[in-house]
């Protein structure tokens, strides 16, 4: 335990659920009071909006999600004096749905949003506590000097103009909040620190303020308990916290109703195995030189390029893990704090791993492999799939490697040797493949936009994909698909290609309406676990050739 305790980035984000535990617990018992749990929640969704609008014109996403949050409070106040669920719910939709619109029809991109959505405790900054702190502070003030007016209007809704000024403050000041611990919780997940916290401690505690400061205290440990587990177990911080504050809840009320000492001494013996279980582990334990690298493609390169018992290699995203919406766990936040040398994909792919680096607390060396390979697209992160570039990223993968360990230099350069005769070999392969085949039925519909680059260098017709976007967290519109469907008919497409790492039942129904196959499905973003063909990098790039081969003429490359 001291030593999770002690990592730089742990200490952060229990700082921050410490002081998010004040306003959490002194507005949590206003919103359970007063009935606003449901925009609780609708609050933190209805940003969705303004992160897109932050994400696609490049402003601040606190910005962008206080905007929306504060608009959305606005209205509710307005639009729900009597009756306030109904214009929360047709507000949410509303807001829901020009986010999606403006996701798929204006940015066509992802806008990365998930880690909003989510929320990130261990990538926790001094900016992000400092907002909590004057969260807390305002929550306070607020409570001691609005606290008799908010307690008079929930007896009386023919309150005077003055308290519904107040009612207007508290969704306001509640809107705040929300947005505050965005970065810390997520929107999807806020109602686990602003309401579940103080709903629990009301099963026991009925004056106000006994009530308040009972929720502040419980806040602050479940968020604590949240961060820890979260370590140990190697899992989504900010769900852990939701899970925590929702099993105590449930604790809560199984004690109330069946006798505490049967359901105290049931969770003790659930704390006793977690602890027994151990954290996760992470590489650099035995004195070899940490090296983390983002996507498993770069992991799968630098292992063979390194070789056995010269450095540990440590790869961020596991098989079949899209890139686009990772949520780095608190293993990847370790690891990068041993590492010395870190590898990134780029082109914006693997952005989330430059909040990791700068709040893990080491000093790693930083290579951007996508901003050196020698054919590059703008705005297209799947560099890879051309192996000339995996061939030119080999020796610069060798040379780095060899500046951390100096000694293995030698078994560096042979093994970047035999690695790059097997990827030119592969190459040629897949060329010979393709030019077998006849122009026209080189065409190809894949789930997102991922496979211009092997387009480019073996000569194939990229005819659409279901998510015009390079971002599988970008969205279709009925529009594209129509246009889409269209053009497949008109060429005869005779396949539809998902992916691995996304959910083919777009594609699947697309092909069914045009009566092309989709059972080939393809690596685009990710390797395949071990044992299938695409667990290393010349496997995927083996498999893909061969399945879009097998689909185009119904022969594989052989």
């Amino acid at each position: 335990m001291a030593s999770v305790l002690s990592l730089p980035f742990v200490q952060r984000g229990l700082l921050e659920v410490a002081v998010l535990a004040i306003p959490a617990g002194i507005l949590g018992t206003w919103i359970v009071l007063r009935g606003l749990p449901f925009y609780v929640h609708a609050t933190g969704t209805a940003a969705f909006p303004g992160l897109v609008l932050a994400d696609g014109l490049s402003f601040s996403p606190f910005a962008g999600a206080l905007g929306t949050a504060g608009l959305f409070a606005l209205l509710v106040a307005i639009l729900g004096r009597r009756e306030r669920d109904t214009p929360i719910a047709v507000l949410l939709a509303g807001a829901l749905a020009a986010g999606a619109l403006l996701a798929s029809d204006v940015f066509h991109s992802g806008a990365r949003v998930d880690e909003l959505l989510f929320g990130s405790l261990l990538l926790i900054s001094g900016g992000d506590i400092a907002q909590a702190a004057g969260l807390a502070v305002a929550a306070l003030a607020a409570s001691a000097v609005l606290g008799p007016r908010w307690l008079a209007r929930g007896f009386d809704e023919n309150a005077t103009e003055r308290s519904r000024a107040a009612e207007a403050a508290l969704l306001a000041l509640t809107a705040l909040a929300v947005v505050v611990a965005l970065r810390a919780i997520g929107g999807l997940l806020v109602a686990s620190l602003f309401v579940v916290p103080a709903a629990t401690t009301r099963l026991y505690v009925r004056r106000l303020v006994p009530w308040q400061i009972a929720t502040v205290v419980l806040a602050a440990v479940e968020g604590a308990a949240g961060i820890v587990i979260a370590v140990y177990s190697d899992a989504p911080p900010g769900a852990t916290v939701a899970l925590v504050t929702g099993g105590a809840f449930a604790l809560a009320v199984a004690a109330k109703a069946l006798g505490r000492r049967r359901v105290v001494a049931s969770a003790a013996a659930a704390a006793a195995a977690l602890g027994a279980a151990g954290c996760a582990s992470v590489p650099g334990g035995n004195g070899r030189p940490v090296v983390v690298a983002t996507t498993t493609q770069l992991a799968d390169v630098t292992r063979a390029v390194a070789g056995k018992g010269t450095v540990d290699v440590y790869g961020v995203l596991r098989a079949n893990t899209d890139p686009h919406d990772y949520e780095p766990r608190p293993s990847d936040v370790r690891a990068t704090a041993a590492a010395r040398l870190v590898l990134q994909s780029g082109d914006g792919l693997d952005a989330w791993m430059g909040k990791v680096v700068a709040e893990a607390g080491g000093h790693p060396r930083v290579l951007d492999l996508g901003a050196r390979v020698p054919v590059r697209r703008s705005g297209d992160p799947h560099w890879w799939h051309d192996p000339g570039n995996v061939a030119a990223a080999v020796p610069i993968i060798r040379d780095a490697l060899s500046r951390l360990s100096p000694g293995d230099t030698a078994a560096f350069r042979r093994n970047a040797a035999a690695y790059l005769r097997r990827l030119r070999a592969l190459d040629r392969r897949i060329s010979r493949c393709f030019a077998r085949i006849a122009p026209a039925r080189r065409t190809l519909v894949t789930d997102h936009d991922a496979f211009a680059y092997f387009a480019d260098r073996y000569g194939i017709r990229i005819v659409g994909a279901v998510i015009p976007s390079q971002s599988t967290a970008g969205q279709t519109s009925a529009g594209d698909l129509a246009a889409l469907s269209k053009t497949i008919r008109r060429l005869g497409v005779p396949a539809v290609f998902p992916e691995t790492s996304v959910s083919a039942r777009v594609a699947h129904a697309l092909a069914s309406e045009t009566g092309a196959r989709s059972d080939l499905r393809l690596y685009g973003d990710t390797l395949g676990p071990a044992g299938s063909p695409g667990a290393t990098y010349l496997g995927m790039e083996a498999t893909n050739a061969n399945r879009m081969a097998l689909g185009m003429t119904g022969r594989g490359c052989g």
